[in-house]
């Protein structure tokens, strides 16, 4: 028996010890040495050679991710360590730090219980360390810090035991702050990380070290040793003194949750269903003899097996060979094979229970955010929802007509293990539009359906994608939208959200979708907390994205009748607003009158929809309707003799320089870029600082465009989408 496999033997025992759990991630701003640490704390429960860990990535086994150097898929690995004498079953995810695949990040969150936040010591926290602790917090993940490359302060930046200490200082401060403004108000104090308390690690995943306060005590390891094994190049003594695996996977045990503790404060955070119930019980204390309920973090393709659901189970048990629903899905399907996972290999185990993280095939229905259950009719889990929207779109068609349907076969199998990435298809002539979170992630979903599927396709250069609001309001001045048999016409206003409820909206505090009469008070009062007038968002009819849909009429006849049609027709515009057809943001949109025909057959679809979605765009037109770019933030750092050529290259691309600060002979340029000048930024930058620069960047939410480009932007959109020239006006929504 190999290593993995004697491995996932002994977890099989312990995954039924339910205080013995411990599921958790590694999360990180991109090359703070994620991976590395995976592969030690790998080879520390003796799964692969200690001489192989930091070069064999085992999380990082699919070959983009080997031929790029990061980690583009949340890969898990399950595997039992030791303290004093007792067994732990750790269920780890290693996530990617690139902020185009931060939508994995977001699902494996929804996992795990607790989280190693990286933070490199020269660096300290940058954009994408502040996004994973406000994803991990969003869930109610518990994080601890492990500020990594230590070695680096004290051999190449020579810096003393007391400057070491002050950088450590800022870190945890840092990330001490996120954790007051973003953590659930009854844990900002609790889940404070602080050295004295041992949720602070120090040290090296490269070589294979790391320390905290409760290990120096009974390692006897001060930080004087650590500056003396650092400086006389002996580090790999220190890796047997004090071993990563042994610090990290005991913090893990001693000051991270396991799922009997955890979801009882999780589940309320991510179901909707009857706590009191019989189903709500069995999740809170996470029963394993309960109704199954799993929810689905990734989809991911093996070459043999086809599609593979990885997900976690809060209550029950998957077996193989029994029939489960995916929530939603047409028919029970059988579980053809039950897996505990360690990288790329599946281990088959007889069943997984409740509290673990488990990997099963079978389930066609299965997709990311998919709730499975032995019930057909259990409520699902809330959706997952991530922070950035797609702001880049290709488009993606067959170049042999022939393999047209296999193509759309590969797009939805890629949109199930993807839900970042957004995908819509022309049936006739097999052209695909492909929205995702950056070039990037294009870039790889387009390699996948090449390499993996075996379909050459034509790719276009790629397109921006905008949003549509307004700069204004039209209250006081409904637009009246006229049915086409003109019977029936409806009254609409439209102002603009506060980025403060657009943020929220956007972190689904208030949900999404149509709302529920009964559930309209409750999130009447959430949008009083942001200021809003809390008897009109009573009235609150359906939310889509960042915008908001009110009826605030009073005693229409029948228009109870026509809601979802209304709804349907407010859907219509959020996905295409006047301008550009492009998708809407932040709108308040507020149906204020209507005047309908006293017979329903002169009210239906046909009419009540084409009515209203007049309306609506006619009201933004009244309100000035702006044209919104995705923006990203940008960092690159830069020796300061190729500053000049950096700072020229980000200003070109319309680029706002925000800040520079110096670290001795290394400058880092802070600014915002629009996404739509930031194509070919990588080439270009490499040439500018002939190779030296070292970047990254984070989607920083939209801005208005520019006035003076409004015309060229629009008609150019327009051609794209072959709608006519003219840019519409009121009267094109008026007859």
């Amino acid at each position: 028996m190999g290593r993995k496999e004697d491995n996932i033997k002994r977890a099989t025992v312990v995954m039924h010890l339910l205080p013995q759990i411990r599921n958790l991630c590694i999360a990180a701003h991109i090359d703070h040495g994620k991976t590395t640490l995976s592969d030690n704390l790998i080879a520390g429960a003796g799964m692969m050679s200690e001489e192989l860990a930091g070069k064999s990535r085992v999380l990082d086994f699919d070959d983009q991710e080997s031929a790029r150097g990061i980690t583009i898929n949340a890969a898990s690995a399950s595997m039992v360590h030791s303290v004093e004498g007792t067994d732990y079953l750790i269920n780890l995810i290693d996530t990617p730090g690139h902020v185009d695949f931060g939508g994995d990040v977001t699902r494996a969150m929804r996992a795990v219980d607790g989280c190693f936040i990286l933070a490199c010591a020269v660096e300290g926290p940058m954009p994408q360390t502040e996004t994973v602790v406000r994803q991990a917090l969003k869930e109610k993940v518990k994080p601890v810090l492990f500020i990594n490359k230590v070695d680096r302060l004290i051999n190449e930046l020579q810096i003393t035991p007391e400057d070491m200490m002050e950088r450590f200082k800022i870190t945890i401060t840092k990330i001490n702050q996120l954790i007051r403004q973003f953590a659930p108000e009854d844990k900002k104090k609790e889940w404070q990380v602080s050295v004295a308390d041992g949720t602070v690690a120090f040290g090296s995943a490269y070589h294979n070290w790391g320390i905290t306060v409760p290990y120096m005590k009974k390692s006897k390891i001060s930080f004087t040793d650590i500056f003396s094994y650092c400086h006389n190049e002996d580090q790999k003594t220190l890796s047997k003194k004090a071993p990563v695996h042994e610090v990290l996977l005991d913090m893990a045990v001693n000051k991270l949750p396991g799922p009997v503790e955890a979801q009882k404060y999780r589940i309320p955070n991510i179901w909707t269903g009857d706590l009191e119930g019989e189903l709500g019980q069995a999740m809170l204390s996470c029963d394993p003899k309960a109704e199954l309920a799993m929810m689905i973090t990734k989809i991911w393709m093996d070459p043999h097996a086809g599609e593979v659901a990885v997900g976690r189970i809060y209550s029950g048990t998957i077996n193989h060979g029994e029939s489960v629903w995916a929530i939603g899905g047409a028919k029970a399907e059988r579980v053809q094979q039950v897996n505990m996972m360690v990288g790329a290999d599946r281990i088959p185990v007889p069943c997984v229970v409740a509290g673990n993280i488990a990997a099963i095939t079978g389930i066609r229905s299965a997709a990311a955010g998919v709730t499975i259950s032995n019930n057909k009719d259990m409520v699902p889990f809330e959706p997952i929802r991530h922070y950035s929207e797609p702001v880049v779109t290709v488009a993606v068609e067959p170049k042999s007509m022939k393999d047209l349907p296999k193509f759309i076969d590969a797009l939805r199998s890629l949109a199930k293990a993807d839900a970042s990435l957004q995908v819509s298809t022309n049936q006739e002539t097999g052209e695909a539009l492909l929205a995702g979170m950056g070039e990037l992630h294009l870039e790889i979903t387009t390699y996948r359906i090449e390499e993996e599927q075996g379909i050459k396709v034509n790719v276009s250069e790629p397109i921006v994608v905008y949003r549509e609001s307004v700069s204004s309001n039209n209250i006081g001045h409904p637009f009246e939208g006229k049915s086409p048999n003109r019977h029936n016409r409806f009254y609409v206003e439209v102002e603009k959200l506060s980025p403060e409820v657009i943020t929220a909206l956007q972190e689904g505090v208030f949900g999404d979708g149509p709302v529920r009469n009964k559930d309209a008070k409750e999130i009447g009062n959430r949008f009083s907390e942001y200021g809003m007038d809390k008897d009109m968002m009573r009235k609150i009819y359906a939310i889509n994205s960042t915008n908001v849909l009110i009826n605030d009429t009073k005693g229409i006849q029948a228009l109870h009748e026509t809601r979802e049609l209304i709804i349907e027709a407010f859907n219509s515009v959020c996905k295409g607003g006047p301008l550009a057809e492009e998708p809407t943001m932040g709108l308040l949109v507020r149906l204020v009158d209507a005047k309908l025909h006293e017979d329903a057959i002169h009210r239906g679809p046909a009419q009540t929809i084409p009515a209203v979605r007049n309306a609506i765009k006619g009201a933004i037109i009244r309100a000035r309707p702006s044209i919104l770019e995705p923006m990203q933030k940008l960092f690159v750092s830069v020796p300061n003799a190729w500053l000049g050529g950096v700072t020229r290259e980000v200003t070109q691309r319309r680029g706002i320089i925000e800040d520079m600060p110096a670290d001795g002979e290394v400058t880092t340029v802070i600014g915002t870029v629009p996404v739509g000048e930031s194509f070919g930024f990588s080439n270009d930058i490499r040439a500018a600082s002939q190779g030296r620069a070292i970047w990254n960047t984070e989607n920083s939410g939209f801005e208005e465009l520019p006035q003076h480009l409004y015309d060229d932007v629009i008609g150019d959109i327009r051609t794209r989408k072959g709608l006519k020239a003219e840019r519409p006006t009121e009267e094109n929504y008026s007859d």
